[in-house]
Order: structure tokens, then sequence, then C-alpha cells
């Protein structure tokens, strides 16, 4: 049975990293949004753990959990296919983008450790590594993404083969009002849990960290009307702005042998 966590407070290397000069400014200027710490801590990612990021896209939550666990734990992102069998406008476009946060990785090795990539892109590449062998897995704001595609089971499925006994899966998304589409880029919130439970993952815990009461959700351009996209540019923007980014869910999923 789940239940709603308090607020939970960092730990001091977890601060550090959160607070570190290592972040560019840019996305330290969405923890007001996105409450890092309060989330990492919610999760309870200690630095000593296995920790998967499937799609880490530009490395914001990365620049913050590589280095948190670079003495002690292990941050792997699950990126693209870097090297794409077919070539189109969409393979080449997932490629830079692998090879963007590799180059990343391997610039800043001495901050990040033995931070590493592993290749997940469903259905072709669902293999997250060896079965029982991570502590967590995490997805922030991709659930719309793999719906799009139909491969949330598989990510689902993937992440739990992966974790080991007691391993957590950490899920944070736009959150949607009853029965919008994800072409909206929101996810209903029970039929994620629904989903999880039914690959085998027990819900621990649900949290409001990351709710955001002023976002209607009634958007021309769905959730990318919003920060940080702000999708009709200077139309209304202000009001964008005001409203902030998109209210999120924030779940715990904690993977339990039957």
């Amino acid at each position: 049975m789940s239940e709603k966590a308090p607020a939970v407070k960092a730990n001091a290397s977890l601060a550090a990293a959160v607070a570190s000069d290592f972040r560019s400014e840019k996305n330290s200027a969405r923890d007001n949004y996105r409450h890092p710490a309060e989330t990492i801590s919610f999760l309870g990612i200690q630095a000593d753990d296995t920790v998967i990021e499937l799609w880490p896209g530009g490395g914001w939550y990365a620049e913050i959990l590589a280095p948190y666990l670079a003495e002690k734990g292990h941050y792997i992102g699950g990126i693209f296919e870097t090297n794409p069998k077919e070539d189109t406008k969409r393979t080449q476009y997932y490629a830079k983008a692998g090879k963007k946060f590799e180059a990343w990785l391997a610039e800043h090795k001495a901050v990040l450790g033995n931070a590493s990539t592993v290749t997940f892109q469903p259905p072709a590449s669902v293999n997250l590594g060896a079965d029982n062998s991570a502590d967590y897995v995490l997805t922030f704001r991709n659930l719309h993404n793999w719906a799009g595609q139909e491969q949330i089971e598989n990510a689902f499925t993937a992440s739990y083969n992966v974790l080991k006994e007691g391993g957590v899966f950490g899920v944070v998304e736009h959150r949607a009002n009853p029965g919008m589409s994800f072409d909206s880029g929101y996810m209903d919130q029970a039929e994620m849990i629904t989903l999880a439970e039914k690959v085998g993952f027990t819900l621990a815990a649900t949290s409001e960290i990351n709710a955001n009461p002023k976002d209607t959700k009634d958007y021309a351009k769905g959730v990318w009307t919003l920060p940080p996209r702000l999708a009709l540019e200077d139309v209304d923007k202000d009001k964008y702005i005001a409203i902030g980014e998109s209210d999120r869910m924030t779940l715990k999923f904690v993977k339990k042998t039957k």
C-alpha cells in the first residue's frame, strides 16, 4: 500500500551536489520547479548506489546524480543508439543526442568518475544490464514519449528486470487530468501506477513535491506551452512563465519478488 510521503531533507553530499558550481546556471535556475534535492531524497538514493537514468536528455539530472555517485556509486545513462542501422531524421537526431551525452561524460571524467552509458531505445534495445544489478532506475518526463511509440510497458519491464530485489523505480512525469490524451504531453497517474503494478512493481509512495496547482493543462500546444519550452514563443509568454513548469506526479515503486 502506498503512502504520500512528507518532504525529506537532503543529506550533506547530495546538498553539495545540488549546490555545486559544476551545474550550469541555466539548469540550476529550474530548481524551484524541479526540486532535485527533495525528489532524490524522497526516492532515497544514497551516494553508494548504482543508478540508471533513462533518456537523460541534456543531462539536467545527470549534472547532480553523476557527481553525487562518482566516489562510491555508479551513474549509468540509458541513452539512444549512437550507431543506428537506419538512417532517418529521427535516428540521426537520437544518435546526435547519444553521442553528445557520451562526450559530456568523457569531458568531465574527473568529476563524474566511472559514470557510463547503456543503450536504451525500445523496442530494439531494452537490456539495461544484468538482471538484478541496479539499485535504482529513474525516468524524468519520458513517459509521454514512450506512449507515442507504444513502448511504455517495454520500458517498465526493462526497469523491473535490471533492478535488484528491493530496488526502486522512480518516476516523475507531467500529470494529466482524467481523459486527457498523451498527445498533450500529460499522462494519467492512475494508469501509470496500474501499468507498473502489472509488470511486477509495488507502489511504495507518492509525493506532491513536483505538483503545480497553477497548471490548468488546457493549452494550445499541450505541456510544451509552459516553460522551459514556451512553444507559443512570445504569445502570452508572461502568463505561462507565471504558471511555471507543469504539474507532475512523483512516484516511487519497489521491486518485490512474489
